[in-house]
């Protein structure tokens, strides 16, 4: 009976604290992706290349083996555990059935030698010659079947066709961009179910020109923004100045 695997833990504070140390000496740990893991099949291994932020929540960077790509990903999606291997179950031999012998009902009994009186009396006579019984002509349809069991043992075996490979689902990317009164703007982007970038400083006058490649009326709608942010920032410079100058006043007036 085939034991029960073993469900990987999420990771510790302990195994985390142990994860930073071995970045710290160049020794990028290996993990194992458990079942809570999107997009990458449970059991494959990766090494941790970064630690972002805790509060991120996905704030381990993690590259799949065999992958370039580099992952964010949670405490309870992968382990330092080492799945175990499934181990198929050993075979059953089957019985083997026993063929019953029947044994003959009668015995025949052994003939007995002839006296040296019947040999005398009766004369040797020769044994009558025994006909071979003939053989069955071969046919015309056993010679051509026994050909072409010649021809298929001569053909060599067909390779069995390999599975169809599955289609890799095309990655989901959505991508946010957020702008403030103040005329701050950042982006976000989620690459399927990972955040991958959060809350990326944008230049106002960046953002004009990605508006102006999209859509007009994406573009029409960010002008809009960048021109009230503009009419705001304005009133403050002039406020601003009107500041200065009622301070230069008093200075003036002060050192005279």
């Amino acid at each position: 009976m085939s034991s029960r695997r073993t469900k990987p833990q999420p990771l510790s504070d302990t195994e985390i604290r142990q994860i930073a140390a071995d970045l710290a000496a160049d020794r990028p740990p290996m993990v194992w992706f458990t079942a809570e893991a999107v997009g990458v099949p449970e059991g494959r291994s990766g090494k941790v290349l970064a630690l972002g932020d805790p509060a991120e929540g996905d704030f381990l960077q993690v590259r799949p083996t065999g992958s370039k790509d580099v992952l964010s990903f949670s405490p309870t999606e992968v382990t330092l555990t080492k799945p175990a291997r499934r181990t198929a179950p050993p075979a059953t031999a089957k019985p083997r059935k026993d063929t019953p012998v029947s044994m003959p009902s009668s015995v025949t009994p052994s003939p007995q030698p002839p006296s040296p009186a019947q040999e005398t009396a009766a004369p040797a006579q020769p044994a009558p010659a025994v006909a071979k019984p003939a053989g069955p002509k071969p046919t015309a349809e056993s010679d051509s079947s026994a050909e072409n069991g010649k021809a298929a043992a001569k053909q060599p075996a067909r390779p069995a066709k390999a599975a169809p490979a599955r289609k890799a689902k095309t990655p989901e990317v959505t991508v946010t961009l957020s702008g403030t009164a103040d005329g701050e703007w950042t982006v976000d982007v989620v690459n399927g179910k990972k955040r991958t970038v959060r809350g990326l400083t944008v230049a106002g006058s960046s953002v004009a020109q990605a508006a102006k490649l999209l859509h007009p009326e994406v573009a029409e709608v960010v002008d809009s923004v960048l021109e009230s942010v503009r009419n705001s920032q304005r009133v403050k410079v002039e406020q601003l100045q009107s500041e200065l100058e009622h301070a230069r006043r008093l200075l003036d007036e002060l050192s005279g």
